[in-house]
């Protein structure tokens, strides 16, 4: 119980840099509460996502690694807006980048926007990249794009980081995952949203 509680504490200061993002914190709300969820099953994760989400919680930020107790498990934290059930979440998994970016896209068409990615060591699949998307109840749907770059030479990235920005898109995250065609590559998610 002691190492859950040092892990909520390390984890509410790293979500300090969440305020922008319209997050209300311990700092300035002494009433606030977190939820961590921990899994070994990506499937389960999602599942616990919109069970916190329906009690009024909010994705704050994910992890995936070795802890101390579940050994392999995705860990994410979750806050507690205080208010009614307006988010819900959808988990992507996959160790194939072009498997990623089209999930993503799919999911973007149905309202859902990207939050987070993290590494996870599956018995079954490997290193996978997981993402956690967000589609917000009460928000207007804006057309948005996903472009995903993948390849283990950072020469390469920084080109088509380039080319991608001149074409309107900015990096939301980034990974560095074993995929099943490339090795060890930089997983580069970018995103365009379009103006309605």
């Amino acid at each position: 119980m002691r190492i859950r509680a040092v892990l909520v504490l390390v984890l509410a200061a790293l979500a300090g840099s969440f305020l922008e993002q319209g997050i209300v914190l311990a700092q300035v709300n002494p009433s606030a509460q977190y939820r961590i969820l921990a899994t070994n099953r990506t499937s389960t994760m999602e599942r616990e996502l919109n069970e916190a989400a329906e009690g009024g919680f909010r994705f704050v930020t994910v992890m995936g690694g070795e802890t101390a107790v579940g050994g392999n498990e995705v860990v994410a934290l979750m806050f507690g807006t205080g208010g009614p059930a307006q988010y819900s979440y959808k988990l992507l998994a996959t160790n194939r980048t072009s498997t990623m970016e089209r999930e993503l896209q799919e999911a973007a068409d149905a309202g859902f926007l990207y939050r987070g990615q993290t590494i996870f060591k599956t018995a079954f699949g490997g290193e996978e990249v997981v993402c956690i998307l967000e589609r917000d109840a009460n928000a207007s749907v804006q057309p948005t794009q996903y472009k995903l770059l993948a390849t283990n030479r950072t020469s390469t990235l920084e080109k088509e980081l380039l080319e991608a920005a001149a074409a309107g898109y900015e990096v939301v995250g980034m990974t560095v995952a074993k995929t099943a065609m490339g090795g060890k590559e930089l997983v580069v998610i970018t995103k365009r949203t379009s103006l309605p």
